[in-house]
């Protein structure tokens, strides 16, 4: 009889504590990661994209970034200048909520455009906005995996699987690799609403910028093609304040960067 009090009390012990000792949910895991991929504050940085093809570069870009976070959703809204090459510089990327309009100085127009769009290579739209993935996907637990990183260094890393939670989300899922013991993100697999995988991401060159360490650089590998590659690097990240004004459509013509 004692020993079935024992029992019955250690189940329960152990039912309670269940949650505890489970460790990180998916959930958490995804906040954390984009915690580490982008500051919760107003900043603005520079990405430069170069396309290669068999080795050699064939094209390449370079913008600005302005992203303030929005207290109301959690999600950030963003203004993208494009400084280079010249036929592109002016333009501006303009994101609200998952909105995303882009106005070109030469006509004077903004026109609605898709964040699935290719803007660079297998860089799209959607990729130079900073964006929260845990606002965007809903995220589960694969598992817990070993795999070779961007540095083709072994790692230990959480496999989360994300379906996006509208249609008008830049992917339809995500396959993502975070380092378990500091929630980086290692390793993407971008896929299209009919299951294609459209591309693969190495998150690398992990740095100090704005009081956490970040990937800095980003190689994105096309899904069918292993030979066709984008790199985005990431550099000149300030915190600093974006009026609102900035990130209104009708003030895009008067937009002048300080």
């Amino acid at each position: 009889m004692m020993m079935k009090k024992i029992m019955g009390a250690l189940t329960l012990f152990l039912a309670a504590q269940g949650p505890a000792c489970a460790g990180p949910d998916a959930r958490s895991i995804l906040a954390a990661c984009d915690q580490v991929r982008s500051p919760n504050a107003s900043f603005s940085l520079k990405v430069k994209l170069v396309e290669y093809r068999n080795g050699k570069q064939v094209d390449a870009s370079a913008l600005v970034v302005y992203a303030k976070p929005d207290l109301s959703s959690g999600q950030f809204d963003n203004l993208v200048m494009f400084l280079s090459p010249e036929r592109d510089a002016g333009k501006l990327l303009l994101k609200n909520d998952n909105d995303l309009w882009l106005y070109d100085p030469a006509n004077k127009a903004s026109i609605r455009i898709s964040p699935k769009e290719r803007l660079l290579g297998q860089a799209s739209n959607g990729d130079v906005v900073t964006v929260n993935w845990s606002k965007d996907y809903e995220s589960s637990m694969v598992g817990e995996e070993s795999l070779e990183d961007g540095d083709r260094q072994p790692s230990k890393a959480h496999h989360l699987s994300l379906t996006a939670k509208a249609a008008q989300i830049t992917y339809a899922r995500i396959e993502l690799w975070v380092e378990v013991d500091s929630n980086r993100p290692l390793k993407a697999q971008f896929y299209s609403e009919s299951n294609r995988l459209l591309k693969t991401a190495y998150y690398r060159r992990f740095q100090p910028q704005l009081g956490a360490v970040r990937p800095t650089e980003t190689v994105i590998i096309d899904g069918l093609d292993p030979k066709w590659v984008t790199v985005m690097r990431y550099s000149d990240y300030v915190t600093r304040t974006i009026p609102d004004t900035w990130l209104q459509r009708d003030y895009l013509p008067r937009f002048k960067a300080d």
